[in-house]
């Protein structure tokens, strides 16, 4: 679902109304907390434990992809990214990505993983800095943005 558009139509309210829950409190809550995410594309998990009707909603980030769109002001990926591109991030947006996604990318470093978002930027006919993928991903490694980078280090090494 979108973030901040649950609804009472299928197949949210009728699935937590059959589980014995107040669905206009859950569909509430559930806007509430994905509100900041609107327009972005959600997963949500609601855990109910059904002799006590107690609930938890559990919120999944959004796709890096979804992330990178929205950074980029884009509305869909390219069909042919190699050719023809759909937006343009700064080196900045990346990190912030790789930041928001962190414990989803696998990564040991904040270099690996801003390197696996720019790569996934690419694939969906981002480029950064007015730059192709390629290009750029050799400038993380010869050390162009280790300035940057490092301004943003303890955040990652705090978890984001």
């Amino acid at each position: 679902m979108k973030g901040g558009s649950a609804t009472l139509q299928p197949p949210v309210g009728p699935t937590i109304a059959q589980l014995g829950l107040n669905a206009e409190e859950v569909v509430s809550k559930v806007n509430e907390m994905t509100e900041h995410l609107r327009d972005l594309e959600v997963t949500l998990l609601i855990h109910v434990d059904t002799d006590t009707k107690n609930y938890r909603v559990e919120v999944k980030s959004p796709s890096v992809t979804s992330l990178l769109l929205r950074a980029a002001n884009a509305s869909e990926p390219s069909g042919d990214p190699a050719h023809k591109k759909v937006g343009n991030l700064t080196i900045e947006d990346v990190i912030k990505v790789a930041l928001m996604k962190r414990d989803e990318l696998n990564c040991k470093s904040l270099k690996a993983a801003v390197k696996t978002v720019i790569s996934t930027a690419s694939t969906i006919g981002l480029s950064v800095d007015r730059k192709e993928g390629k290009e750029v991903l050799n400038q993380v490694d010869k050390g162009t943005y280790d300035s940057l980078l490092l301004k943003y280090e303890e955040e990652w090494r705090k978890g984001g």
